[in-house]
This record gives structure tokens, sequence and C-alpha cells, in this order.
């Protein structure tokens, strides 16, 4: 991969890499040109038939969760296990479970600092989704909004949360004269940010949703306009695009999980469109991701569904216990770590019926008790966690 000392003066359709100085140093940074590419992209027979197959898995996922039995059920479990992996990819230990914990107020495995961040991109994504329930486009003002919430409280709040930079920042290596990649530097940011806003808005031309979504992610992560939690913010960009254009009602897409598997493809393909224009090359990347995490998101809603509906008919065989059995099953698929008093408290039962129902649920192999103790017990859904929990296991 170029490096930001190699690249002087360079120029391709999407930007130009200019010298720059930093005390005796030189080094490029890219200037990215404003978006569609100029010229259009090109879409030769595979990329159009990416791009078909990509937006027919999209509406599939989005056809079944139209007809989703609980769709804040799916929601809620989609966003946290997103984040997750979202903040994996930054280099956060934090796993599924650990968020889970510290949610239900109990301690994680990892340092707090870690599930702090996930913590707060989930608090980010539901930021995000209000306001443009709202009517509030995808704009500046809100990038910014996002920003503030994701890095609040972290390693990264006091790096001007919700502003852009005010400083140069790099990518790779230990300065910008060894860096792999130097973005444009401060005073270019909120022009380059001013014109991605124009595309999102369709001006010059409209662009399809799906592919807009795509080419504004890969233009924001070459701008990098914060000092801290640019990926985060660049891969919920795409959700958000999705969900402001109308194409998905729940935001059930989600690609860091495909981001991650394919790490070194991923910024390869960034780092080819600055290089060298490839925005062919990206696009296929990326509409690759977008079918096969979709065809995913629909089986495991599939799944879960068969799932949720096999328990409940062996909960039904519990005779005079299946009251009780049935409520705590209801709430362990919103809650799926939970302990005894919090139960209590959500289905308004005394503690020995909830104590009873839990029982009865872990001799079916439903829920499993996973602290040991004796009091201060904690119970997890135990066949739904493993489902959720694919590709969310804590790096190392």
């Amino acid at each position: 991969m170029p490096t930001a000392k190699g690249s002087f003066n360079k120029v391709t359709r999407a930007g130009r890499f200019i010298q720059q100085q930093a005390g005796p140093e030189r080094f490029a940074s890219f200037y990215p040109a404003p978006l569609p590419p100029d010229p259009l992209v090109r879409y030769d027979t595979e990329l159009q038939d990416l791009d078909e197959r990509a937006n027919r898995a999209l509406g599939r996922l989005e056809g079944i969760s139209l007809f989703l039995p609980e769709p804040s059920l799916f929601l809620y479990t989609y966003v946290r296990k997103e984040a997750v992996l979202s903040s994996q990819i930054e280099g956060t230990q934090s796993s599924l479970l650990d968020l889970l914990l510290f949610e239900a107020e109990e301690a994680p495995g990892v340092p707090l600092s870690d599930v702090r961040e996930v913590s707060n991109y989930v608090a980010a994504i539901y930021h995000g989704l209000e306001r443009l329930k709202e009517g509030f486009p995808p704009s500046l003002r809100l990038i910014k909004e996002i920003h503030a919430i994701l890095v609040k409280d972290t390693r990264g709040s006091e790096k001007e949360p919700g502003e852009f930079r005010r400083s140069q920042n790099w990518i790779g290596g230990s300065r910008p004269g060894n860096a792999l990649y130097v973005p444009p530097p401060p005073h270019e940011v909120l022009p380059a940010m001013g014109a991605l806003e124009k595309f999102l808005h369709n001006d010059p031309i409209p662009t399809p949703p799906l592919r807009k979504a795509g080419l504004a992610h890969a233009q924001f992560e070459s701008i990098h306009p914060f000092l801290d939690g640019n990926g985060r913010l660049g891969r919920l960009l795409i959700t958000f695009v999705l969900c402001a254009e109308g194409v998905l009602s729940q935001p059930l897409l989600y690609l860091s999980l495909f981001f991650k598997q394919h790490r070194e493809e991923y910024y390869a393909a960034l780092q080819r469109i600055r290089t060298e224009g490839d925005w062919e090359g990206w696009l296929k990347f990326y509409l690759t991701g977008v079918e096969e995490v979709s065809r995913q998101a629909s089986q495991t809603a599939g799944k879960l569904i068969a799932m949720f509906e096999d328990h409940r008919g062996a909960i039904q065989k519990l005779g005079k216990a299946t009251g009780s059995a049935l409520r705590v099953h209801d709430l362990l698929k919103r809650r799926v770590i939970l302990s005894l008093p919090v139960a209590c408290k959500e289905l308004e039962l005394s503690f020995p019926a909830v104590n009873k129902a839990m029982m009865n649920l872990q001799k079916l192999g439903l829920v499993r008790e996973f602290t040991g103790k004796h009091r201060n017990r904690l119970f997890s859904y135990d066949p739904y966690l493993k489902i959720l929990a694919e590709g969310t296991e804590r790096p190392g």
C-alpha cells in the first residue's frame, strides 16, 4: 500500500495528493474530489450484477422486517451486535456478553473504557434513528451530534467531541511522514464535508440509495473529519443513509461483521480509491458485503422466529406452570441477560413465581445461570445468546 510519503502530487479521479511540510519532513495529504465520481462509476457486467443482487437481498431483508412479530426485539439485539463488532474493528476488547452485563449493571470482563465505547455506540444509533424519524436529514449537524455521543466519557472524549478536527491526523505510522494515509489538512475538512452533505441531498445529481451509502462511507473515511471515532461513525453512516432514503424501515443491515472478517481487503479497497481512483473496485467489495450480510440477517431472523416458536411449544407443555414461564420467556427475548429481581419488577410477579418459572426454563435447557453464586444470580437465554454472539467473541 503506498505510504503518505510516496504519493507526492499524484492526481486520480478520486482526488489529489498534495505535498505538505511538517518541520523538516515532507508528506502527502489527500484532497478528495467531490462526489459523485467524475467520470461516473463504470457499471460493467460484474458490477451491475452485484448491484442487482445486493438490492434484491436488501429488499428481502426489508420484507422480512415488515413481518417480524416484534421488530423492536430484533432491533435491540442487532444494534448491540453491530456496536460490539464496529468497536472491535477499532481495537476494543468488549464482547456482546460484556455489553449485556454492563447494561445489567454487572461488571464486564474487560476494562470499563472499552465497554463504555460500545455502549455509546448503541446510544449514538438510537439518537440518529430518532432524529431521522423526526424528519431531520443526514447532515453535518447530525453527524456532529452523533460523534459527540460516540466519544462521550471515553478515551476520545478529549479530542474535540462533536467538532471537526483543527489539527492534522493520519492512519498508520507514528507521524504523517511515515503514515499509510494522511487525510486532508484541517482547513480542507469543512469544504470536503460540505460537498459530502450536498451529495447526500442529491446535489448535483440523484444517486440510487445503496450506491449513495457506499460512496458516502468511503468519502467520509477519506476525509476523516474527526480526531477520533471516524471508523465507527463512517460505518453508521451507511445505515443512516439507507433508513433516511426509505430503503430500510428497520436498521437491520450492519456491515461491521463483513468488514471485520475482510479487514485487510476493506482497508486496501479504500486506499485504492485514493491512489488509483478505483471507485468500481470499492463498490464491488461493498456490494458483495451488502448481499452477504443481508442474506445472513434474513436467515438469522428466520432462525430466531422458528426457535422462539419451538421454545414456546416446549413451555406450553409445563401444565399449570406455563403462564408465568411464558411471561419470563417473553422478557428474556427482550433482555437476554436477566436477574430474578429485575424480572419480578418488570413482570409484576412475586419472587417465588419468577424463581420457579426460571427453574422450569432451566430444566428445559433454555436458560443458564452463569455466575455460580447463591445470591445475585444472573440467567442468560443461552440458545438465543449463542446465535446473537456469532462473530462477536472477544478478540485475541
